[in-house]
Formats: structure tokens, sequence, C-alpha cells
């Protein structure tokens, strides 16, 4: 097997709020759509993320937990300078995110803040300095 990563698929609470968080709020294109159901965006030359209504989610892989704080997974989104952390931080503000905790340099030797989407989902927007960090760059 390839080391590849092909889709990321996150239940929705509310697929309605998502769209409005991640197209309209972020400005992203869906690159499918059905509503009510699902909702895909090209996130990378060959990622997906897609956001699942739960009911079917759970319909397909099984039923959910559902404990309560922090989903235990993060995304992240990697950009070139420390301004753009906090220029990434401010659109997902505007968007909506709540909450967001502003970027701060990091033990890791980078600058990185996160904001959580509709559902709770953490995303990390970081910048690295690192090897590993150019890596993921475009």
């Amino acid at each position: 097997m390839d080391p590849r990563l092909s889709f990321i698929t996150l239940a929705a609470r509310d697929l309605t709020a998502s769209r409005r968080f991640y197209a309209d709020g972020l400005g992203w294109s869906p690159a499918l759509e059905v509503p009510g159901e699902v909702l895909m965006f090209q996130v990378g030359e060959r990622l997906v993320l897609s956001l699942w209504a739960r009911d079917a989610f759970e319909a397909e892989v099984g039923t959910l937990g559902d404990g309560h704080g922090v989903p235990p997974l993060t995304l992240a989104h990697n950009v070139s300078t420390p301004e753009q952390v906090d220029q990434v931080l401010a659109l997902a503000r505007a968007a909506g995110a709540d909450p967001v905790v502003e970027g701060m340099e990091r033990a890791w030797g980078g600058y990185s803040g996160y904001f959580a989407d509709p559902d709770g989902f953490r995303w990390e927007i970081a910048w690295n300095p690192g090897e590993i960090g150019r890596l993921v760059l475009p």
C-alpha cells in the first residue's frame, strides 16, 4: 500500500452551517455538493475534505461516540509566514469560527494558532520554518 491520504471525511451535525462556514465564510468552492447529504472540497492536489451529514455517516460507518470536549484530531493548514497565520485566523473568526486561539510562537520553532469549525473540529494554521514545513507548501 502506498503511503497516501485521499479523503478526510468529517461527520457534520448541520451541513448547511458547515457550507456557510467553509464555502461562504472561508471562500472555498465545493467540488461536489449533494444538499443535505455531502459537501466536498478539493484541499490538495490529490486530497478531498468531505463533510458528510452525520446520520448518513453513521448509517455507513456505524454509531458515533458522542463524548464531550475537543474531537481527538486536528487538521492543519500550513502557510509561508507568521503573518499569514494571523490573516487566516482573522478570516476564520469573520466566518464564525469559535473558538479561535491566536497565533503564538511554539516550542517546536514555528508559529501557529487554532480555530474550530461549526462541529468543533480544530484547524491548526501553522508556519513551520523547518524542512517538514516546506515539504507541505505548494
